[in-house]
Order: structure tokens, then C-alpha cells, then sequence
């Protein structure tokens, strides 16, 4: 039984989670692996399907709510939302000023994090640590992909909203640049600009199925598998840390806001900064690091 201060950090690490989908290339799921709520989050997002619209309608709504451990996803959603609400504004004035210190917290926080889940994969073999340079591999070639060609057909947009919703469930893999790889991402933000109800119902239809789906898969697979497939997400993250690299060069313009921000598509280059910014960036770095190993601590005691 969760006590007020324990629905206080559910709802701080939805919160936490909401802001790191904000950046591109930051995974929400790498939040809730960090914060230690990965499990559980999967293990319930995985047992919901066309049982609880039975017992739902056998046994009503408070003995679901119960059952299916639906207070959780109520109070992670909401900490969740608050942050897209509450930040989009502030993550979006740091992307436009300060991209390379954000890319370095980041940078950081997910630098820090590989070790820490590391620990989880018990006797370390040979093959685990195949698994974890395959996650790497896996990561960097996914992230490498160059965009495809556009489409806003409804039903590529139902592909799309499957296989990026099954992305954001990893750590170390970014939903949204999933959609840049696939050529969706315009066709997405056009769509919500544009309320178009179709296109987002397409959209939410592919991610819902995707969602459902994958969580079970995954959720198969940690618990036959735990130190494997915790191996392979440890590369996950590993590899995604070319994405978060903090010195970047802009390649080809993808698409611009209504509010006038450009997306361009961007590689890594060395650091070619002034002295006070390069300090700066490292300093961003370390803060990422320390905050993770803070959480860390926190969440063990």
C-alpha cells in the first residue's frame, strides 16, 4: 500500500519522465529505468487488454481500478502531462538557446545511468557482454537511419504510432526520432497543428496497438530473461549516447513549427566551442551524472 509521499515521487518520476520525451533523442523510457519504476510500469501497461473490459464489465470499476494497479498509471500519466504542460515551453526556449548544455545533461544523465543498470545483469559471461555491444550496435545503426519519404496516409501513420510507442518503451531509444527515421514526424506534428482528427486517430490507434502489444512481448522477456535483456538495454543506452553527443552540425532542414523553429537533421563533430562554453558543457555533463547517482541513492534507501 503506496503512502501519500510514495504517490508524490510516482507522480515527480512521471513528471521527470514527461520532460525527458520533450527532447528528441531522449527516451522516457531511460527516466523510468533510472527511477526504478521500469517494472512495474510494463508488468502493468502489459496486463491490460480484453480481460479488463470483461471484468470491467463483470465486476465494475473499483475492482479494476485495484486490480489492474490503475492508480499508478493515473498518477504517473498525470505527473506525466503536468510536464509536457508545464515545460514544453521552458524545454523548447533551451533547445532554441542552449541545445548544446541540454544534449550534455543529458549526455550525462544517461552516461551515468549504464552502470548503474549494469548491475542488474547478474554473472557477467561472455554472452552478456555480446548482448550489451549487440544493444549498442542495435542503437547506433537505428539512430543512424536517414529520414524516409513523408507520408500522410493514415494507415502509414497507424504503422508508425506502433512501432514508435514500441521505441519509447525502451530506454536509450527516442520515440520521436523513430518518427524522423520513418518519415512521420512532419505528418504527425501536422496533424495535431491542424486538428486533424483522422490522422490523429490513426496515430493513437497504432500507438495504442503497439503499446499493448509490445509491453506484453517485453514484459515476457524480462521475466524469463531478466539479466539478457537487461544486458541488451544496458547497450541500448550505451548507444544512444551518439545521439545525446553535445557537439552537433546541422545536415538537412526536416521541418518548421508554426512558430517558426526549424528541425534539421544533425551529425556529431568535436567540440568547437569557446572555453567558457566547452566548461559549460562539461559542467552540464556532470550535473546529468550527479543527479542520476543522487536518484539513485534515493530511491536505494
Amino acid at each position: 500500500m503506496r503512502s501519500l509521499k510514495d504517490w508524490s515521487g510516482v507522480a515527480a518520476k512521471g513528471f521527470a519522465m514527461g520532460a525527458a520525451d520533450l527532447v528528441p533523442g531522449v527516451s522516457g523510457g531511460t527516466v523510468a529505468f533510472i527511477t526504478g519504476i521500469y517494472d512495474e510500469l510494463l508488468s502493468t501497461i502489459s496486463g491490460l487488454g480484453i480481460g479488463t473490459l470483461k471484468d470491467l464489465y463483470k465486476e465494475g470499476i473499483k475492482v479494476v481500478w485495484i486490480k489492474y494497479n490503475l492508480s499508478f498509471l493515473a498518477v504517473l500519466g498525470m505527473g506525466l502531462i503536468s510536464a509536457v504542460i508545464a515545460l514544453s515551453g521552458s524545454i523548447h526556449w533551451l533547445q532554441a538557446e542552449y541545445p548544446t548544455e541540454l544534449r550534455a545533461f543529458f549526455f550525462g544523465l544517461v552516461l551515468a545511468s549504464a552502470p548503474l543498470l549494469s548491475r542488474e545483469v547478474k554473472h557477467k559471461t561472455v554472452r552478456k557482454y555480446s548482448m550489451i555491444l549487440l544493444g549498442v550496435l542495435i542503437a547506433v545503426t537505428i539512430t543512424s537511419l536517414p529520414p524516409a519519404v513523408q507520408s500522410n496516409s493514415p494507415l502509414f501513420l497507424t504503422i508508425s504510432g506502433a512501432i514508435a510507442i514500441c521505441a519509447m518503451l525502451l530506454p536509450g531509444i527516442s520515440g520521436s526520432f523513430i518518427l524522423l527515421i520513418l518519415g512521420a514526424y512532419t505528418p504527425v506534428i501536422t496533424a495535431l497543428s491542424n486538428f486533424d482528427i483522422l490522422r490523429i486517430g490513426a496515430f493513437a490507434v497504432g500507438a495504442l496497438i503497439g503499446l499493448l502489444t509490445f509491453s506484453r512481448v517485453l514484459s515476457r522477456i524480462l521475466k524469463n530473461h531478466h539479466s539478457t535483456a537487461i544486458a541488451l538495454l544496458t547497450g541500448f543506452l550505451l548507444g544512444s549516447l551518439h545521439v545525446l553527443w553535445p557537439w552537433k552540425k546541422q545536415i538537412e532542414m526536416l521541418y518548421t513549427h508554426s512558430d517558426g523553429r526549424e528541425e534539421w537533421l544533425l551529425g556529431n563533430v568535436l567540440p568547437n566551442s569557446t572555453p567558457n562554453e566547452f566548461i559549460l558543457t562539461i559542467a552540464s555533463v556532470a550535473i546529468g551524472a550527479i543527479l542520476v547517482t543522487v536518484l539513485d541513492r534515493f530511491s536505494r534507501s
